[in-house]
């Protein structure tokens, strides 16, 4: 009877952007992988998919009949290992599984970014700290992606028997690549720039947090001192009309543009010429080190999962958040500082390479899986 693990998230193109590398590797040791999530993508190295009605919104009624099917999955299956991953999903499953683990089951969670961290609103302590201090006593391992978030754990005694970083989900840097001269002038035709264009590249859901104005407003400063500034916005959500509004208000429309949901990144990234990031609060931001793999700068607002991420002078620049003027005179200076443009790249990619990559990454979570599974098990692993 072979082993059995289940991942468990809010939405399952969370599995598909992120951790098929994980399930791949599960799947290659034998083990029979169980998914648990809202959604109706057909999943890869999965032997069983349970869609289950999870919202992000915790007010949602739905939400109480999703941990009821979980509790149901969890109670009929013999999970070995359960892995969750978001908020709610993080919540929802490391209740359901309480029975299970007293049967010896392990349950992990990957905190992609407390919600409650330095300069967070009071109410996001308020509310979400005693939620995650609470249920790190159903975790037998709580993962961090960052280094405020596991100093936060360790110094406030999060109750989980293992506290563990690892460096985000890692980056295929074989997919996100630098390019010569001539394949950049290329793709530049292809995505319909001109080569003298100066491209500034963002990708994120349009919300509050993701805080797309400042750079919007950023472009106002520049948009006659630079004409040939361009701001690709990639990305879906509740702002983005708003956005859209405010680039024309301003009279910047034709130099923003607003890319939609892309699948395409990887060709787009390396034709551009500077990333940016206008976050308030990130865990370990993907967009950005897909950026720095393609030997991006970056210039991005200074929250804990940027200052993971970006040193500056060395592959970028830190700045004040929602600050539009600060951006737009680090934008002027890489625009004017080619050479020192191409070192920041470089030095990025060099970054990403020794620390972030998909391997590096998958080295770490093998080893948190094996620590996690009984000695004699761990031992059979090691022999494979």
């Amino acid at each position: 009877m072979s082993k059995k693990i289940l991942f468990c998230a809010t939405v399952d193109y969370h599995f598909k952007a992120f951790h098929l590398p994980t399930m791949k590797w599960f799947k290659e040791q034998g083990w029979e992988v169980h998914v648990a999530a809202a959604g109706n993508i057909e999943l890869p190295f999965t032997d069983k998919k349970h869609v289950i009605p999870i919202h992000r919104s915790p007010f949602r009624k739905d939400n109480k009949k999703a941990y009821q099917e979980l509790k149901a999955i969890i109670n009929q299956n013999q999970f070995k290992i359960i892995h969750c991953h978001t908020p709610l999903g993080g919540v929802l499953t490391r209740l359901a599984a309480k029975e299970a683990r007293k049967s010896g089951t392990k349950v992990i969670y990957t905190a992609h970014g407390f919600h409650f961290c330095k300069g967070a609103p009071y109410i996001n302590w308020l509310l979400y700290y005693p939620i995650e201090k609470q249920l790190a006593s159903y975790t037998d391992c709580l993962i961090t992606i960052n280094r405020e978030d596991y100093t936060l754990a360790v110094d406030h005694r999060f109750p989980a028997p293992n506290i563990e970083m690892v460096n985000g989900v890692g980056v295929d840097t074989t997919r996100f690549q630098p390019v010569t001269d001539k394949q950049k002038k290329e793709l530049r035709l292809k995505l319909g720039f001109k080569q003298d264009d100066f491209i500034l590249f963002y990708a994120a859901e349009f919300n509050k947090n993701k805080n797309q104005k400042v750079l919007i407003n950023a472009l106002t400063s520049i948009k006659d001192e630079l004409p040939q500034a361009r701001l690709l916005l990639a990305g879906e959500g509740i702002q983005q009309e708003e956005c859209k509004k405010l680039a024309k208000r301003l009279g910047v429309s034709s130099q923003v543009e607003f890319l939609g949901f892309r699948k395409d990144i990887d060709q787009i990234l390396p034709a551009c010429d500077v990333a940016v990031g206008s976050s308030f609060r990130e865990g370990l931001p993907v967009n950005i080190m897909e950026a720095m793999a393609c030997g991006l700068p970056v210039v991005a607002s200074d929250n804990r999962g940027h200052r993971e991420l970006v040193f500056e002078e060395y592959n970028g620049f830190l700045l004040k958040e929602n600050c539009s003027n600060e951006f737009s005179v680090a934008w002027k200076y890489l625009y004017t500082n080619t050479e020192q443009r191409e070192l920041l790249g470089r030095n990025g990619r060099k970054l990403i390479l020794s620390k972030f990559n998909e391997e590096a990454v998958h080295h770490q979570l093998t080893e948190i899986y094996k620590k996690n599974m009984p000695e004699q098990e761990g031992v059979l692993w090691e022999a494979r």
